[in-house]
């Protein structure tokens, strides 16, 4: 896995695809282009400045690898957050023809496709969830002829649905592998599975009825994080294993309730903390508690890469080489990866007198 690196890429197109969000499509120079080359389901971040301070925000790709390689298309949708720093500059204040720093490819919302399968794929999606959801759709469908995609979509109303002509564009494409369930909570239709809240009682109801669990050989989720845990636990209960399960959070969770801020002095206990990247070494001193390595490691004037700060987006995963450390929070790292001494470094913190991390060995 090669670690991300940010370029500045000019916005070629910026397209309405509802009242609150859009799509940006970037141009990709032809000397960036195999860098910037992407699996179905990953993210790019973004970066600038929005009123002097710097500003990272990762958005899903919603093309497909076709798309990608056929014409260079490279576009990610942003949907209007309330009170969202960069969803807003994004919205408001970027126009074509302005740069903006982009990192490289990044993200594990996916599966290895291969033209001998012959599969059956079912998403979840909710609001901008859809955004991920679109490539895996399109490269899928497309990569592999004898799969089928099912995918139940939650919205608001049918004017709050991103992408709806390019989602019955596909439906239509391919006929009969591709199966589209729009669920709305503001506005009745007229089959009564399709009104209401995608919870787990209305996910259930669809694998009761439309969606066999046994049939399901890979399933993803994207969304609000209710919506999300809710398509979770209905999958689980309904028998699909969890290594069938693709779960791709947005945002960054909320800090946990309660938890009070550590001050960092100069009687604070230190451990002593060996970062490695691209073949070079650097030693800092590492709070035990109150700092995560990943901002020790910019505090000191490292370029270490990272999106969300979150333990959402893996962006920061290092390997241990040696110590121990704890992790506050992890969205995304597999058991095995973490058995492994892979961390996720905006969440860990040294246990021992001596950590030594590689972001060499990602």
């Amino acid at each position: 896995m090669t670690t991300p690196q940010f370029h500045s890429l000019t916005i070629r197109e910026i397209r309405p695809e509802t009242a609150d969000a859009i799509s940006i499509a970037f141009t990709v120079p032809d000397a960036l282009r195999d860098a910037y080359r992407f699996t179905q389901g990953q993210f790019l971040t973004l970066k600038t400045l929005i009123e002097g301070e710097e500003a990272r925000r990762s958005y899903s790709i919603c093309v497909g690898v076709p798309d990608y390689e056929a014409t260079g298309e490279l576009r990610v949708g942003i949907k209007r957050v309330p009170g969202g720093k960069f969803s807003n500059f994004a919205n408001d204040q970027l126009k074509p023809g302005q740069q903006i720093d982009v990192m490289t490819p990044d993200g594990r919302f996916f599966t290895r496709l291969s033209p001998e399968h012959a599969k059956h794929y079912v998403g979840f999606a909710g609001g901008s969830g859809i955004t991920p959801m679109l490539a895996l759709i399109k490269t899928t469908l497309a990569s592999e002829p004898n799969s089928q995609f099912t995918l139940v979509y939650g919205n608001r109303s049918v004017p709050a649905i991103m992408f709806a002509e390019a989602l019955e564009d596909l439906k239509n494409t391919y006929l009969g592998r591709l199966r589209l369930y729009h669920v709305l909570s503001d506005e009745a239709q007229e089959v009564e599975l399709f009104n209401g809240l995608l919870d787990q009682t209305k996910c259930a109801a669809f694998l009761d009825t439309l969606i066999p669990p046994s049939s399901i050989d890979e399933a993803f989720i994207c969304g609000p994080g209710p919506m999300m845990d809710a398509a979770e636990a209905a999958l689980a209960a309904a028998g699909v294993a969890k290594e069938k399960i693709h779960v791709e959070r947005f945002g960054v969770p909320s800090p946990q309730a309660g938890a009070k801020p550590v001050i960092i002095t100069d009687d604070t206990p230190m451990a002593e903390l060996v970062v490695v990247m691209d073949g070079k070494e650097r030693r800092l001193r590492q709070p035990y508690e109150g700092q995560s390595i990943l901002d020790t490691g910019l505090a000191a004037g490292l370029s270490l890469p990272y999106a969300c700060k979150g333990g959402v987006c893996c962006t920061c995963r290092a390997k241990v080489l040696e110590g121990e450390v704890a992790m506050d929070k992890n969205y995304t790292l597999e058991d095995y990866e973490v058995e492994q001494g892979f961390v996720l470094t905006c969440q860990a913190r040294p246990l021992t007198e001596r950590v030594v991390v590689s972001y060499d060995e990602r």
